[in-house]
């Protein structure tokens, strides 16, 4: 059987792997969910070896802005967190903790973007309107508490996909929603915004 090939105009995420991407395109998989953000917790098991259960939780990074689910200071971020870590071709493939909605995991398991990611939608704020993105569900900062206190904050939503969220077109209580929003006065519309790596 002849494997088929993608289309000539197909998107990059479909044709390139990680390693082949230029910085522009790697940047822009990420959907900026905030996820990742989250501050995690990996169960130790008496009596057992090797890596235990990762926990996430709903304490934020201390760079993690709630509103909009991005970095404060990203191109600063490891040397004010020394334990975030940059992602990477590589460690994409070995990381145990990184979300299912993950862009970069989708990726890498030769999988297709849903329709909520800012690539497909034209719109950063589709990741949000999903239900994916860790906006209204980060309980604390990570400066607030102390480290032995995260363990109170464990959850389990960043580890599901939110119901709708999967597939290629947005599930129809969205799109009502979206309507009834853009229809209320006073409320002005997002802007529509496209994502392509820059010209050379």
């Amino acid at each position: 059987m002849t494997e088929k090939k993608p289309a000539a105009d197909a998107p990059f995420w479909r044709t390139k792997s990680l390693d082949q991407m230029s910085d522009a395109e790697w940047e822009s998989l990420c959907d900026g969910c905030g996820r990742c953000c989250l501050v995690k917790l990996e169960e130790e098991i008496e009596g057992e070896d090797g890596p235990g259960p990762i926990h996430y939780t709903s304490v934020g990074c201390r760079l993690l802005l709630e509103d909009t689910c991005r970095c404060a200071d990203y191109p600063n971020r490891q040397s004010r967190v020394p334990d975030c870590v940059r992602l990477t071709p590589q460690t994409v493939r070995t990381i145990r903790w990184l979300p299912p909605t993950c862009g970069y995991r989708l990726v890498a398991e030769r999988r297709d973007l849903p329709w909520w990611h800012p690539l497909v939608s034209g719109n950063p704020e589709t990741v949000h309107e999903a239900g994916v993105s860790a906006r209204g569900r980060v309980a604390v900062n990570e400066d607030d508490i102390p480290d032995d206190q995260s363990v109170d904050f464990i959850v389990t939503w960043p580890t599901r996909w939110p119901r709708g969220a999967k597939g290629p077109v947005p599930p129809p209580q969205i799109l009502r929603d979206r309507r009834a929003r853009e229809a209320a006065p006073g409320v002005d519309k997002p802007p529509r915004r496209s994502y392509s790596p820059p010209r050379k």
